[in-house]
């Protein structure tokens, strides 16, 4: 029998007013997960043993004062914080905010230094943790930053793959950044992705119109037919199996992104909406395009039900196992190339 692949995941806690900490302990409580995974929490031991405590949550802790410490078969916490956080479930503060990103620095500081094969970000509250060292719309531009790297925000699920051209933009600024060269750039990044982290060597790409019924001929709107059209036709002239655009309403309800590889949405709520309402629970969030690998789940900090127990770990554990299939592929890539 071949011996399971074990890597080292690094995890940042979230905004600890959210369900962050609750759906780290309940997914390790499955001690199957080990076999798998040495996980390590950027966090606070006595925070994290005190909410396992509190929602009875039998979960196996071990304080690490370095990664090295790190032991298979424990929940391995490193303490990013200097004192134990009070968490106040369901708050948003600025408090709250800052102990998320100085999780989330030392997590990224330890994937940089290759201290952890790849990072599960679990949710941060997007207006909590701005501040001078956090002016960004979320992970993605974060770690873009932080790895030198050009992000596509990637939705993963059993079956349905959607990524996105402008992701936490504003809708009354998308249309001026959907230029040829910006949708270009995200389709080349799409199609690296699906080959070099999926193992797909010629997949085809659905491209999602920009305006209702991808224009219908000029009658609403022509961005249809003056940017994508002539750029998918160049795709398809150089051989490139990427087709549309497709009229955004039908192309989900008709199943009809079962007979593509991935798909490309030209905006957040486009793509997100049908995403979610076909996966949600089980869908991931992948950075594409960086040279590091980081997920997170496909959902927020849930502060209507932070501290009730009422959480699901499902899509954390889904954005775990997606991070490490990711970067083994990559490995057995890189060992192929």
């Amino acid at each position: 029998m071949r011996e399971i692949t074990q890597i080292c995941i690094g995890i940042s806690v979230g905004d600890p007013n959210g369900i962050g900490v609750e759906i780290i302990l309940k997914a390790f409580r499955d001690k199957r997960l080990f076999s798998f995974f040495t996980p390590v929490v950027f966090a606070h031991f006595e925070t994290l043993k005190a909410e396992a405590k509190k929602m009875d949550i039998s979960t196996e802790l071990l304080e690490i004062k370095k990664i090295q410490e790190a032991k298979s078969g424990k929940l391995n916490i490193m303490n990013s914080w200097q004192a134990p956080f009070s968490i106040n479930y369901g708050k948003e503060e600025a408090a709250a905010g800052q102990a998320a990103f100085t999780s989330l620095e030392a997590a990224t500081q330890a994937l940089r230094q290759d201290q952890i094969d790849a990072l599960v970000t679990a949710p941060i509250h997007k207006k909590s943790i701005q501040s001078e060292q956090f002016n960004f719309p979320g992970h993605t531009d974060y770690l873009s930053q932080a790895f030198e790297g050009t992000p596509l925000m990637f939705m993963i699920a059993e079956g349905l793959r959607v990524a996105l051209v402008t992701d936490h933009t504003p809708l009354n600024r998308v249309v001026e950044q959907l230029t040829a060269s910006r949708i270009s750039a995200k389709i080349d990044l799409l199609t690296t992705s699906l080959i070099k982290d999926f193992g797909l060597q010629r997949p085809k790409i659905a491209v999602l119109g920009i305006n209702p019924h991808a224009g219908d001929q000029g009658v609403i709107g022509k961005e249809d037919d003056t940017i994508l059209r002539p750029l998918i036709k160049k795709y398809q002239e150089k051989g490139a199996l990427v087709f549309g655009p497709f009229p955004a309403d039908g192309f989900f309800g008709s199943q009809s992104y079962q007979n593509y590889d991935a798909v490309l949405a030209m905006y957040h709520d486009q793509g997100l909406i049908p995403f979610k309402a076909l996966s949600f629970g089980k869908g991931v969030n992948f950075t594409a395009g960086l040279k590091k690998v980081r997920t997170s789940p496909d959902h927020g900090t849930a502060f209507a039900i932070a501290g009730q127990g009422k959480a699901t770990a499902s899509s954390f554990i889904e954005a775990l196992f997606t991070a490490r299939s990711i970067y083994l592929q990559r490995q057995t890539a890189g060992e192929e190339g």
